[in-house]
């Protein structure tokens, strides 16, 4: 069976520190404001049973804290750079399809136009020539 992370102790402890916060009486530091936010009423939970010499994990030195907040910020990174990549290749498709669309259009036009002046300069040769 696995080993417990934190002793009996130290989970008492950090139960007590949130009926405290639940109740609007855990105070950080020497400040007279009550804590707001759960996660800092956990850590001071925490902070007091290491204080007390209760089983509780090392605190993460600022080195590997420092990796794990960078490598979850290249992951985010990567994330992102492929939601971009695609909208942009998505964008210069349908740009594509507008221009392609254009250059046939324009063709068509064209190509309806010359008949048309072709005739209009046969009949004016023929007055012409008469």
């Amino acid at each position: 069976m696995a080993e417990r992370k934190y002793s009996k102790k130290a989970q008492d402890k950090v139960g007590k520190v949130m009926h405290e916060y639940k109740h609007g009486e855990l105070k950080s530091g020497n400040s007279d404001r009550p804590v707001k936010s759960r996660k800092q009423a956990i850590a001071i939970g925490i902070s007091e049973a290491r204080q007390e010499g209760d089983k509780v994990p090392k605190k993460a030195s600022r080195k590997t804290a420092a990796k794990k907040t960078a490598s979850k910020k290249t992951a985010a990174k990567k994330t992102a750079s492929k939601k971009t990549a695609s909208k942009k290749t998505a964008a210069k498709k349908t740009a594509a399809k507008k221009t392609a669309g254009k250059k046939t259009a324009a063709k068509k036009s064209t190509a309806r136009k010359s008949p048309a002046k072709k005739t209009a300069r046969k009949k004016a040769a023929r007055k012409k020539s008469s």
